[in-house]
């Protein structure tokens, strides 16, 4: 349940990283979006791999979070404003709150009411 919160504080680390290299040495806006893309393949790579080729855990369940609304986001704020400041605070707070919308199209199949045992719940509990 601490995805929500956890997950976009430690992930903004590295798109910030690569976006402030590429833009300070080389004036390209998408180092985000590029370090989010890095991310999103490693994440895929180390589900496959691990969760599906060890255990055989279902890859429908063990989806990585989507990060990249949110890495463009934070190119496009960089890119009309230039400023570091202001793509830090405005940027990081769109990172954070496009986090969970961005991922409930993936979640939403799992919040369908389903009867078990008399009682009814959703699939994600």
């Amino acid at each position: 349940r601490m995805w929500v919160t956890v997950t976009p504080i430690t992930l903004i680390t590295f798109p910030a990283a690569i976006q402030s290299l590429l833009w300070e040495r080389f004036r390209l806006p998408w180092g985000a979006t590029l370090a989010v893309l890095t991310l999103m393949l490693g994440e895929w790579i180390n589900r496959y791999f691990n969760f599906w080729g060890w255990t055989y855990f279902p890859i429908t369940l063990c989806f990585p979070a989507e990060l990249i609304p949110g890495g463009i986001l934070l190119d496009t704020i960089l890119m009309l404003s230039g400023s570091y400041l202001l793509t830090a605070i405005v940027g990081g707070m769109a990172w954070g709150l496009v986090f969970y919308p961005a991922n409930w199209v993936v979640i939403a199949p799992y919040h369908v009411p389903v009867e078990y045992n008399g009682m009814l719940m959703s699939v994600a509990d």
